[in-house]
């Protein structure tokens, strides 16, 4: 090992990283195009027979009336919370404190939109009926985010959110779902995305986590809804000439791993199972719900990499590129099972799973 050796370049240099579907190369595009006829017609400024039946294609299957596609999911939910805000005349809405909105869009809602955003619940718990009957704030849109990522991808009871739907529905309230990891849920809930999203007026889905596509996003909702959108889209330079590298890897990879998130979240299940066994780790949740999860650390960045290095390099498997602090001796890392996870060598797993558990005994009480 290195002494200046990141553990990035540690986790790039293993034979069997644990995480993901691929590498995100170039590669990943060229494969789509193998399976394209060059003469193929692209999109032009979001209309063509590519992006349309697509877009058909999307809102089918998330048994919405119509869909939109854009570049990207931060796009397309600052415009879906800006329809309903507009529409009920209350630049109001509500969200998870640790919504992707919140935190990491640099306040865009709020400089982009004027949209005033109440946080409901704690931060480290989901948000639950008696937090929206509670409110104390008249909003136009309630955001939920199935599952919470930031909370290890947890995710609150069907019944519950069948109870929230209701009561938004009661109160006028309308509905939008964050479903960037909309597919990894449904074997966990054993719903169909297309009854999931019947709960909610509005939803967007990422094309680029579990499915692994290079970018892009789907908009979906009634057909109104869907065409103040492209007015927004247009507005936001999200209409680009075309999208089609987008369009067609989402479609690509949409079709080659949709089927496969019951094997995702089983693998995910027992690959928690196996890190729950060595001292001082712990996943959140314990038992995942979907295919992501988050693995915690009672040691320090700077204690763990070095632990970490010494284990890829004996065993060839990599099990995260990067590290985040939460405390003086705590750190974490986010998990995704999806190809990869079926091509490992369960015995090197192993190993290094064990070698984990000794190293983190040995250096207990150093």
């Amino acid at each position: 090992m290195r002494a200046d050796q990141s553990l990035l370049e540690a986790f790039r240099l293993t034979t069997f990283p644990v995480g993901g579907s691929s590498s995100r190369t170039v590669q990943e595009l060229k494969d789509v195009l193998e399976h394209v006829e060059g003469k193929l017609g692209s999109d032009t400024y979001g209309t063509g027979k590519l992006i349309e039946d697509f877009q058909a294609q999307m809102a089918t299957y998330l048994g919405k009336e119509s869909a939109v596609f854009f570049p990207s999911g931060t796009m397309a939910q600052q415009i879906a919370l800006r329809i309903w805000c507009d529409q009920k005349k209350l630049p109001k809405v509500a969200y998870h404190p640790l919504c992707h909105l919140e935190i990491h869009e640099q306040d865009g809602l709020k400089e982009l939109h004027h949209i005033e955003a109440h946080l409901l619940a704690d931060k480290n718990r989901l948000i639950r009926l008696e937090d929206v009957v509670n409110m104390q704030e008249d909003i136009a849109c309630l955001l939920l985010e199935l599952p919470q990522r930031e909370n290890g991808g947890q995710l609150p009871d069907y019944e519950e959110l069948e109870k929230i739907s209701a009561f938004c529905r009661d109160k006028g309230i309308k509905l939008h779902l964050d479903g960037a990891r909309l597919f990894e849920i449904t074997p966990y809930y054993q719903k169909s995305a297309a009854e999931i999203c019947s709960l909610f007026d509005s939803v967007y889905i990422s094309f680029y986590k579990g499915i692994g596509g290079i970018a892009g996003a789907i908009l979906a909702g009634d057909s109104s809804f869907t065409e103040i959108s492209k007015v927004w889209k247009r507005r936001h330079g999200g209409d680009l000439i075309s999208l089609y590298p987008y369009i067609l890897s989402s479609d690509y990879y949409f079709k080659q791993r949709v089927d496969k998130m019951v094997q995702y979240y089983t693998g995910a299940k027992e690959l928690a199972g196996l890190i729950n066994q060595c001292h001082g780790v712990t996943t959140i949740p314990t038992e995942p719900v979907s295919n992501m999860f988050h693995v915690h650390f009672d040691r320090s960045v700077e204690e763990l990499e070095p632990l970490l290095i010494s284990i890829y390099e004996e065993t060839g498997i990599g099990l995260t590129s990067y590290l985040r602090s939460t405390g003086e001796k705590s750190c974490y890392y986010e998990l995704s099972v999806g190809d990869r996870y079926a091509k490992l060598p369960m015995d090197k797993l192993r190993e290094a799973l064990q070698l984990l558990d000794t190293k983190m005994k040995m250096t207990a009480n150093s």
